[in-house]
């Protein structure tokens, strides 16, 4: 049975992907990592091979993956970190909201009792005073009166012929919405590329210029690294909306959104002379 949602499978995906790519790499076999993380191998082998219908609930998930990215040498706790566990309740028609539990309030018993007391003696008042009644239901006919004048409809006026209509302006936002800007960037001097990373929340890396890896780890808020390739510079993220990127000295940019995983890869412009 899949517990799972779509935001936690697309996650899982990406971290499962990044998991085989990096053991691979490391030459190590996946009984071996079952051997030293004490994980059922049936386990492992359905996460590498994204059948996630056939994993435990998704808190062992986390902990499969946190053990796992351990014995590869990345950061376990920031690459688990990167699942969510239990993810925000998304409201429909066929998923109501739950409604606020009210505090439960004790009433004193002797509460109730002096309001029937209250309602006794006014009964009684108008029982032994006629008058009171007479009073009351004329003033009960008065506002009836008034309500059914207020709530009656105005006349309605004769057509009237509208000559010369003003053309609708179109509205200011409409109009902003049009504008779309298209931003490409250009190569450095020496034809490189350039890609700088500049940390907004913590954030475990993988950067990878020209198929070599030049770095996997974990760097904090305010970090900023600057890294340059000759054909291409990929770079990997387990938390894309905490890292902003920066081509070539352009505006910085965030990679994507926070606390999914994202790999984009940077190919220099060619330019003819």
């Amino acid at each position: 049975m899949n517990l799972l949602n779509e935001a936690q499978q697309q996650q899982l995906k990406e971290i499962s992907k990044y998991l085989v790519q990096v053991r691979q790499e490391q030459s190590i076999r996946i009984e071996e990592v079952a051997a030293k993380t004490h994980i059922r191998l049936y386990f492992l082998q359905a996460l590498d091979a994204g059948k996630f219908a056939e994993l435990p609930e998704p808190v062992y998930i986390q902990g499969f993956i946190r053990r796992y990215a351990d014995i590869l040498g990345l950061d376990g706790q920031a690459l688990a970190n990167s699942f969510t566990v239990n993810p925000p309740p998304i409201e429909s028609p066929n998923n109501p909201p739950k409604s606020e539990s009210k505090p439960n309030i004790r009433i004193p018993l002797f509460i109730p009792y002096l309001g029937l007391l209250a309602v006794a003696a006014i009964a009684l008042i108008y029982i032994l005073n006629p008058k009171l009644i007479s009073q009351s239901l004329a003033k009960k006919q008065a506002s009836t009166v008034t309500k059914t004048q207020q709530t009656k409809p105005p006349a309605k006026k004769p057509n009237s012929v509208v000559t010369n209509p003003q053309p609708a302006t179109p509205s200011p936002i409409a109009t902003s919405l049009t504008n779309s800007q298209t931003v490409t960037p250009s190569p450095t001097a020496n034809g490189n590329l350039a890609v700088t990373l500049e940390l907004q929340g913590k954030s475990w890396l993988q950067v990878k210029a020209d198929g070599k890896t030049e770095f996997i780890g974990e760097l904090s808020k305010g970090e900023r690294r600057t890294w340059t390739a000759k054909k291409q510079l990929t770079v990997r993220s387990g938390n894309a909306g905490a890292v902003l990127v920066s081509v070539n000295e352009q505006p910085a940019k965030p990679l994507g959104i926070n606390g999914v995983v994202k790999e984009v890869t940077y190919t220099p412009e060619v330019i003819s002379q």
